[in-house]
């Protein structure tokens, strides 16, 4: 299944199918394999069940784009209530979409045509709010249009309380979840950053590290705590699934690990009412073998990575915010080697985002974005589609929307919510170089060919 984000069908067109090149098709972040990426939604049944507006946990009335009041509820364990009784944790969602690239698709998807493609691209169900006091749930099953199949996307089952140390408040939780920075209460880490739609019919931002393509395929538990509404922290342990589990979810196989996988966080926070912001450090550390038939033969990936994020609120008629990212993977590559996947035995990956957003009256937004990715040459990984031998893509975002519901005073509040965007995608580097090799026909296309233009409309009730 595939809905992805932000790496969609760049991947897809870049490896093949042997043992050797799914490794690599696992390094550059493969269409399939970030198919669970999907970010995490805002959903009405969190505004029913705190009796709050969308606009008081989202910026822009709409999700996934969180508030001090939007991080504190997720921090929380999703369990805030207005005390009333009757609240059903159900949610649903769709998005739908027309989608033009500046050139036709090297490969033209199933049911689909080369070119200014429409679809319904996902419909999800979500079971999300407060199961008891101190437990809450956010689970999205979604049927994606494009790969018509449908897949349980997102899981996250939390426990939380409230302690005092120090006399300092602290809030202390356990996550069990499917996805590394699915938990993160921020919007600058994989799971959550801008976009926070685009097309399966587009192009992607670049290879990304593995702790943004393990969704679907692990299951992990992660303490954590928030201590003197300043210090956030997190560590959790990864475990693979079976390929019996993996394939009852329709998630992407992307090999075993061969320990539970490690991932840490550690941010401080500043909510200072009329504006807010926060620097934070993250990391992964994983021995993975690609084939499950060879289990002892593991690639080794260091990630760490810098993000930070500020949010100008006033009055919440003029809200601005600004976030960016950098990411370092350091790679051991001996199982991709041995299979003659990868040229060199080690290697690295770099990615980087940057994006700012203004909304006015939590209606009519507008978001900038800059993205790149970049990685040592490598000729088995990546001479299949660069001349370079090298992953280098680097482009802009650019998005406009409209978002007339979610606040207290609007049509069908708080059980339903919309928006409507345009979003343009472009590229000057793709693949090593502004231009690139088009592997599935085997002729040169050139960066800015990719480049895509994507009207959506995206419903939640």
């Amino acid at each position: 299944m595939d809905t992805s984000l932000s790496n969609t069908r760049q991947e897809a067109l870049m490896h093949r199918t042997s043992t050797a090149h799914r490794a690599a098709r696992l390094l550059a972040g493969a269409a399939l394999l970030a198919a669970s990426l999907t970010p995490a939604w805002a959903v009405p049944s969190f505004a029913r069940q705190t009796g709050s507006e969308c606009a008081a946990c989202h910026v822009g009335a709409f999700g996934p784009q969180l508030t001090p009041f939007g991080q504190q509820f997720k921090i929380n364990g999703y369990t805030e209530t207005d005390g009333q009784d009757g609240k059903v944790p159900l949610s649903a969602m769709m998005i739908a979409n027309l989608t033009r690239s500046a050139r036709d698709l090297p490969e033209v998807p199933d049911h689909f045509k080369a070119n200014n493609n429409s679809a319904i691209q996902e419909t999800s169900a979500f079971l999300a709010g407060r199961l008891t006091d101190h437990i809450g749930a956010f689970v999205q099953s979604t049927y994606a249009g494009v790969d018509r199949a449908w897949a349980l996307d997102q899981l996250d089952l939390r426990y939380a309380r409230s302690l005092t140390l120090g006399d300092k408040e602290t809030t202390v939780g356990l996550a069990i979840n499917g996805n590394p920075t699915l938990t993160d209460p921020f919007n600058t880490l994989g799971q959550w950053r801008f976009p926070y739609t685009a097309s399966d019919f587009g192009f992607g931002q670049g290879p990304t590290p593995l702790m943004e393509n393990l969704a679907g395929a692990v299951l992990g538990a992660n303490l954590y705590a928030l201590h003197d509404k300043h210090w956030y922290g997190e560590l959790g342990l990864y475990k693979s699934l079976s390929t019996k589990a993996i394939s009852a979810i329709n998630a992407e196989d992307v090999g075993r690990l061969s320990h539970p996988a490690l991932y840490w966080r550690l941010a401080y926070l500043d909510d200072r009412k009329r504006d807010n912001w926060h620097v934070g450090l993250s990391g992964l550390s994983a021995a993975l073998a690609p084939d499950r038939a060879a289990p002892s033969s593991t690639d080794h990936f260091s990630d760490w990575g810098l993000d930070a994020g500020y949010q100008w609120l006033g009055n919440r008629e003029h809200v601005v915010t600004l976030n960016a990212s950098w990411m370092h993977e350091g790679q051991k590559l001996k199982a991709t080697q041995a299979v003659g996947g990868a040229s060199n035995a080690s290697g690295s990956l770099k990615t980087w985002r940057l994006t700012g957003s203004y909304t006015w009256q939590q209606t009519w937004g507008a978001t900038a974005g800059l993205f790149g990715s970049g990685g040592s040459a490598d000729t088995g990984l990546w001479g299949g589609s660069s001349y370079s031998a090298r992953p280098d893509t680097n482009g802009y975002m650019l998005q406009l929307d409209w978002t007339p519901w979610g606040k207290e005073s609007s049509w069908g509040s708080p059980w339903a919510n919309l928006r409507v965007g345009l979003q343009y995608t472009g590229y000057s580097r793709f693949n090593g170089g502004s231009h690139y090799i088009d592997d599935v026909n085997g002729v040169d296309r050139r960066a800015r060919d990719n480049n895509t233009t994507m009207l959506f409309f995206w419903w939640s009730l």
